[in-house]
């Protein structure tokens, strides 16, 4: 795969990486075994974009990250975030407890995830979620001392908006800002990923394939496990599920045309909304990632690009993307 820098940093990485999230935690049912040969296939594969973060599990991606890659390191760029006050008991969600980007709690949590990954350095490292408490100013200022410190290589955002970004940016360079985006989740076009190229920052978004639904292989919500995080979420609700189906429909008509799934022509679409732009799909098993590393590929024209954007018309889309607790800490 033609690899794509993250911005103007000289992080270099192949175009589609890999999320971790789900093989611990959020979708239910995870299987170890199963996500460890995931993790191995996607370096055979030539991905190198690896991203966890503490909160998944809480704790127990990274621990599986580090366990899976621990002979590969130098073949991976392995990207975890801090930002989210975690509870000393529970399951799952039910730990976090909002955010604390407290200068202290940084450098705890990025010495924590250096011992769960079993490395020396984070090759990027994110602010999960701003923290509406701690300045920008003071958090960034806080990751910057781990760079000069050797613990951390770049530096990144998740779900900021674009002023923030720019007074993070004139604190220390920001090589990526990672937020949602697929083509049902368009919102950052209008300000942030602008904000990214005036500053020379890369994107990465989450979620791609809009947490599978993008994807045709989920009917109702009824084939989720009961603990998967998703039916918290107002697009995963059956009414919405149904009015969004038809937009799906269109784009797996697209897709066969084609003689591709729908998955990867909504990877290659986003693909294609620019150089900058290094999606982490995420995947539990190897035919999953293997259908996603190969949108890689897949070339579209300008009026297949067109039609792929009409088919997921996010005007026309049923449900927010999160509940309005979650909302309120996205994009600050």
């Amino acid at each position: 795969m033609e690899h794509r820098t993250l911005g103007n940093s000289g992080l270099r990485v192949a175009p589609i990486g890999l999320g971790c999230m789900g093989m611990s935690f959020a979708y239910g049912g995870a299987d170890e075994a199963a996500s460890l040969r995931v993790l191995h296939r996607a370096v055979e594969l030539g991905v190198t974009l690896i991203d966890t973060a503490e909160v998944y599990g809480p704790y127990a991606n990274e621990e599986l990250v580090g366990r899976a890659l621990k002979q590969l390191r130098g073949k991976v760029s392995i990207a975890t975030k801090f930002g989210f006050k975690i509870l000393p008991h529970g399951q799952g969600v039910e730990r976090m407890a909002g955010v604390d980007s407290r200068p202290e709690h940084i450098r705890q949590a990025v010495e924590g995830s250096l011992s769960r990954l079993g490395i020396e350095c984070i090759d990027l490292l994110y602010q999960h979620r701003v923290d509406p408490a701690v300045p920008i100013e003071d958090v960034v200022g806080a990751m910057a001392e781990l760079v000069r410190a050797g613990k951390v290589r770049h530096l990144g955002l998740s779900e900021v908006s674009a002023a923030t970004l720019r007074r993070a940016h004139a604190v220390h360079p920001i090589t990526a800002v990672q937020s949602e985006y697929s083509l049902w989740s368009r919102e950052v076009e209008a300000d942030v990923l602008p904000a990214c190229r005036a500053l020379g920052i890369g994107f990465v978004p989450y979620s791609p394939l809009g947490r599978g639904f993008l994807t045709g292989q989920l009917p109702s919500s009824a084939t989720l496990a009961p603990d998967d995080y998703r039916h918290s979420l107002p697009r995963f609700q059956p009414p919405a599920m149904a009015a969004n189906a038809h937009m799906v429909a269109e784009l797996q008509r697209l897709a066969a045309a084609r003689g591709a799934t729908a998955a990867q022509l909504a990877l290659a679409w986003l693909l294609a909304q620019g150089t900058d732009i290094v999606p982490i799909p995420g995947a539990r098993s190897l035919a999953h990632l293997e259908e996603n590393v190969a949108a890689a590929q897949l070339a579209l024209s300008g009026a297949e690009l067109a039609a792929i954007g009409a088919a997921i018309a996010p005007a026309s889309v049923h449900g927010a993307r999160y509940p309005d607790t979650e909302l309120a800490m996205v994009v600050l």
